[in-house]
């Protein structure tokens, strides 16, 4: 059993190795493991170092060094095919000139070691202790505080690879593919700090403003996007101190885009049939407002009445009740109207929200088929393309220069200038204009998300 668990263990790590013995030991497949002491490593990363005995009569290092990037990022160097061979064969058969060659090797990173591990110490520690002292805080800022709700960043080439939303809690960690960092380390510090994972790469924390927090929280159907969302508030023309009628609360998004423009003044009565809907509205709503006191230090305004019902019969809900405007988020809108329509200021509007157009031509359908005094203005979609603008980059990440156009009369056995060399280099200043920039519509845009009806009540 040992010879063949040799042969296999031969190609693992020592690590994996250790773990995969620990199980066959408590499965009583082996009782001894005198055989992982030879395994070798053929990594090249800095935690998969072999550790040599002090009995050994070899050379004190016979593992390849590591690049000063390979140190910083934890990226491994590629081995060449001399040190692939020279892994595979007995410390005792390798020749003079491999040791000489390692010896070569083991100089130049003694070299360059003091500087190798002060910019590893430099990335690790600034961080936690440069960016704070060098801000200077602002007449009415608030540092972040355990109970916030932040927003973690990291983009990478004009692309988002990385963002979570999440509350910040003493003890905990947020964790990614990138590394992770303590919550602890994000107490006290500004909004917008740029901290460092494990891995040391730069996380933005944040605050969330009110879109992006509708967009990452904790959903249970389908939110009113942020564009729609404003869309429909420009068509109801909410202002502070209306009394606006929500119908569909789902998980919240529009409720608290209706609360913020109401006021302290205003109030908001929201109606869900459902009842697993209605409560994670109340909990989104609840979180958010937690987190802004928290943030600004003043409450959020508690205008939004929850309800947990059918519209359709809440006759006695709405008795002696008017309202500036109406937001529907229903799959059958036009049943509902019938119920809202008496308690619609005239010449106030109605704003339905309906993901298909099929809902929309049955909205008409029953518009047309009843005696209701309303009138239908508009039915648009909202589109945002997002567009990319940057500077244009070479390869090598550094920067393209505007080349003048070459006159006739120009010498052209003459030496090339600094723009056709191309040695720009991106430390050294660029004047105004000279740098061209690419400005083409976003790979990523977003799809239809809904139709947007405009209803107005007018008195015939």
């Amino acid at each position: 059993m040992t010879v063949p668990l040799h042969l296999g263990l031969s190609f693992m790590t020592r690590k994996f190795a250790k773990a995969f013995v620990i199980c066959l030991e408590r499965h009583n497949v082996v009782r001894n493991k005198p055989f992982v002491c030879a395994l070798r490593n053929f990594g090249t990363g800095p935690n998969d170092s072999d550790r040599e005995d002090s009995s050994s009569n070899a050379p004190a290092s016979t593992i390849p060094q590591f690049s000063r990037r390979a140190a910083l990022f934890g990226r491994r160097r590629p081995l060449s095919p001399l040190e692939r061979v020279s892994q595979l064969l007995p410390e005792d058969t390798l020749n003079q000139e491999v040791w000489a060659l390692r010896d070569t090797r083991n100089t130049e990173v003694e070299q360059d070691s003091p500087s190798l591990g002060k910019e590893l110490q430099e990335a690790i520690e600034e961080p936690q202790g440069s960016f704070a002292p060098r801000h200077v805080c602002v007449p009415g800022e608030r540092p972040l505080c355990f109970g916030e709700t932040l927003l973690a960043e990291f983009s990478r080439k004009r692309r988002l690879e990385f963002r979570k939303m999440f509350q910040l809690k003493e003890g905990l960690k947020l964790h990614s593919n990138w590394g992770l960092i303590a919550h602890n380390d994000m107490e006290g510090r500004p909004s917008g700090s740029i901290l460092r994972t494990s891995m040391a790469i730069p996380i933005v924390i944040r605050r969330p403003s009110l879109d992006e927090f509708t967009l990452f929280m904790k959903r249970g159907p389908a939110i009113a996007y942020p564009k729609d969302a404003s869309a429909m508030l420009t068509m109801m023309d909410v202002t502070e101190g209306d009394c606006v009628l929500e119908s569909g609360s789902g998980s919240g998004a529009m409720s608290l885009f209706l609360s913020r423009a109401v006021g302290y003044k205003g109030s908001v009565l929201s109606v869900e049939i459902r009842e697993d809907h209605h409560r994670c509205a109340v909990l989104n709503y609840q979180r958010w407002r937690s987190s802004w006191s928290l943030r600004r230090g003043e409450e959020w305004p508690d205008n939004v009445h929850f309800h947990h019902g059918d519209l359709i019969s809440a006759g006695p809900l709405l008795a002696g009740r008017g309202f500036n405007s109406v937001a529907l988020d229903m799959v059958n809108p036009h049943l509902a109207l019938p119920a809202v329509v008496p308690h619609l200021h005239p010449g106030s509007v109605c704003a339905v929200y309906q993901a298909n157009i099929t809902q929309v031509i049955d909205l008409m359908e029953g518009l047309r088929c009843s005696a209701l005094p309303l009138v239908c203005e508009r039915i648009v979609e909202v589109q945002y393309r997002d567009w990319l603008v940057g500077p244009s980059l070479k390869k090598d990440g550094t920067f393209n220069k505007r080349k003048a156009p070459i006159e006739d009369d120009e010498d052209e056995e003459s030496e090339p200038n600094e723009d056709t060399k191309g040695g720009l280099n991106c430390q050294d200043p660029v004047p105004f204009g000279d740098v061209p920039y690419i400005a083409r519509p976003h790979p990523e845009q977003n799809g239809h998300t809904a139709f947007l009806i405009k209803l107005r009540k007018i008195l015939k």
